[in-house]
């Protein structure tokens, strides 16, 4: 068990991340909290499993995975760290020290129970066995993930999501109107941040975030991917305020408000209620059609980035697609759809609904694994209006 000072050992958590995000890990607020929880759950296990623990939070590349044993035994194996300042103005790296007594008495008792293994595999799933694992389930097919792996997917998708989505809400902002930095209210905003400048305050109006709309098929040739996708839009609508997200099959359902909840079970509770097609046929451009006569006027901004996520499969005539979502676009800023069948080897988008819809999509890129949802990033800021 360990028995030092909880506010002390809490100190060296917070340290750590420091430590890590200056050493170029995404280790802000967020990340910061969830190793805190992460530490208490494993408070009576070892000195492997805390080390486990503190990496299933703090790293979410290969790159990261692969210096994380050095950073942590530059920590936790030495001295405390501290910052020192550089004449030149570059970014520092912070460097170990001697630390307290109070604080090697928190380290030593982490490390006194000894040496038990990690995780065990029916908690953690086969996939955490190492780098070249967690890249395997990132690029993994949502519909080919073994039982054994789900949860592991789901631990590493929400992390990872949850940054991607905070970045975007950073970045995608337009100005309202220009003029000159506000540094006192920067300076004050980027506290938390470890004061990088990353969110920009102005002596005008402020920076408005942009709006998104998620479309989501949930019919059933979708039933592989739905079920995951709804936890993307989840992700997304957490970070965005102006954020919308509709289910359609042959029709269209308004689950913005169902999925404006912290837990994403109580948000899966509340859309059991809604009475949809779920696993039913798909009829796309009728879906569109609803959605530009009655929510588009609403919802919608020349500021609006649109995703669709479908795999094409459309029962109903592809003309009235092709004009729904020619329509659509002219509301929006860009239209992204990913499509799960496109990170099929052999697929080619030549259905008669996608073939149609292609030329009125600005992005079209697959949406089957995580890797492929973590690219929404990367679509969304080429050429985003500031």
């Amino acid at each position: 068990m360990l028995q030092q000072d909880s506010s002390d050992f809490t100190k060296e958590i917070v340290e750590f991340c420091r430590f890590a995000r200056a050493n170029g890990f995404s280790a802000g607020i967020t990340e910061t909290v969830d190793s805190l929880q992460a530490a208490a759950a494993v408070a009576s296990a070892g000195g492997e499993t805390f080390k486990s623990a503190m990496r299933a939070e703090l790293c979410s590349s290969k790159e990261e995975w692969d210096v994380f044993d050095r950073l942590f035994e530059e920590f936790w194996g030495g001295s405390a760290r501290d910052s020192s300042n550089r004449s030149d103005g570059a970014e520092r790296t912070l460097q170990p020290k001697s630390r307290s007594q109070k604080m090697e008495s928190a380290r030593a008792a982490i490390f006194a129970t000894g040496e038990p293994s990690a995780r065990p595999a029916d908690e953690e799933g086969s996939a955490i066995a190492g780098a070249s694992a967690l890249e395997r389930i990132r690029k993994m097919d949502f519909s080919e993930v073994p039982t054994g792996d789900q949860a592991v997917l789901e631990r590493l998708a929400e992390r990872l999501l949850k940054q991607m989505t905070r970045r975007l809400s950073r970045r995608l902002k337009i100005a309202e109107s220009s003029g000159p930095v506000d540094l006192r209210r920067t300076i004050h905003r980027n506290i938390g941040r470890g004061g990088e400048p990353i969110d920009l305050r102005f002596k005008g109006k402020n920076l408005q975030q942009v709006q998104i709309v998620i479309l989501l098929d949930v019919s059933g040739s979708m039933n592989l991917y739905s079920m995951f996708l709804l936890k993307f839009a989840h992700s997304l609508q957490k970070h965005f305020k102006r954020a919308g997200t509709f289910i359609f099959s042959t029709e269209v359902h308004d689950v913005t408000g169902a999925l404006r909840t912290r837990k994403l079970a109580d948000a899966f509770g509340s859309l059991s209620k809604i009475a949809t097609g779920w696993s039913g046929g798909t009829k796309i451009g009728e879906s569109l059609r609803e959605f530009n006569r009655f929510h588009a006027k609403k919802t919608m901004s020349r500021d609006t980035f649109v995703i669709i996520l479908s795999d094409g499969w459309d029962t109903g005539e592809p003309e009235v697609l092709a004009a729904e979502l020619r329509a659509l676009k002219r509301r929006a800023s860009k239209v992204v759809w990913l499509n799960p069948l496109l990170g099929l080897r052999d697929y080619q988008p030549i259905s008669r609904g996608m073939a149609a819809a292609l030329p009125h999509v600005d992005v079209f890129a697959p949406g089957h694994s995580l890797e492929s949802l973590l690219e929404l990033e990367r679509h969304l800021m080429r050429g985003a209006a500031r």
